[in-house]
């Protein structure tokens, strides 16, 4: 597996952050590509890929995922990226291409785009849907009191209504977040609130863990108990799916929602 990315000069979002699950999901078929490149112009104080000045869009790395993905032989391919937001269309149009050389080389697999919040740009959100992504997720990473500190180039309210563009467009939505990083119990219930107040319909809830003495430090590990106690909260105000636990990632398992037999309509309209 390394050795076919590396000859593709492809970048997993896998290694770039030291995912726990990584082996796990790479042997069940999943696995989840980063785009444009492993620069991000943003500095998130919990995020371990390195942060600069990006080079030029390659867009010749449609292809070469489309051809690993193919290689593989993957049953759920999820593409994410970095943040450009010095770009136009905000990558939007590479997030495309790859949607679309993925679906020629592997039409039977199931496509999630893991995207940033293109700095609220609906039409930067528009070119993606219109490729009909199987699942739209994008995470909030945090409360919206933390943001100043874990996502001090992002906006709360920006990002939950990126989501429930995509949903009232008629897509899938997903998003997930993190915990450790400073906030209350009755801060993620009320998260957790927001999330299905703006309908989306899989959340994913992880432990924070620091991934080097340069970052944010972790502030409580959950217990375990309190991380189903986050998931009966989601599923008695109607939250479709919900996983939770301390190395529950957002592309952990994440084909398994398609797999088990739910019903994933292609949105064909924006709103």
């Amino acid at each position: 597996m390394n050795h076919l990315l590396r000859d593709k000069k492809l970048v997993t979002v896998c290694e770039e952050a030291r995912c726990p699950n990584m082996h796990e999901c790479w042997t069940q078929g999943t696995a989840t590509f980063m785009i444009l490149g492993d620069t991000c112009t943003r500095s998130c104080g919990f995020c371990n890929v390195k942060t600069g000045r990006p080079g030029t869009v390659d867009w010749d790395e449609a292809d070469r995922v489309a051809e690993a993905a193919g290689q593989m032989q993957l049953s759920h391919v999820v593409i994410t990226s970095v943040d450009r937001d010095e770009l136009p269309d905000k990558g939007a149009g590479l997030f495309a291409l790859t949607i679309r050389k993925v679906r020629k080389a592997l039409p039977q697999a199931t496509i999630e785009v893991l995207i940033p919040d293109f700095r609220g740009d609906a039409s930067c959100l528009r070119l993606v849907l219109a490729e009909k992504p199987d699942v739209l997720n994008h995470n909030v990473e945090t409360i919206a009191r933390l943001y100043r500190t874990v996502r001090p180039q992002a906006d709360y309210a920006q990002s939950l209504e990126l989501i429930r563009r995509a949903a009232d467009a008629g897509f899938y939505t997903k998003s997930g977040f993190m915990v450790g990083l400073g906030e209350t119990d009755e801060e993620v219930m009320r998260l957790i609130e927001d999330l299905h107040a703006h309908n989306t319909r899989f959340i994913t809830i992880g432990q924070y863990l620091q991934p080097t003495l340069k970052h944010l430090p972790v502030e409580r590990y959950v217990h375990p108990d309190q991380f189903l106690e986050y998931g009966r909260h989601a599923k008695a105000i109607g939250v479709e799916k919900i996983q939770a636990g301390p190395l529950v990632r957002s592309s952990y398992h994440a084909g398994e929602e398609l797999a088990g037999g739910v019903q994933v309509q292609r949105g064909s309209h924006f709103g």
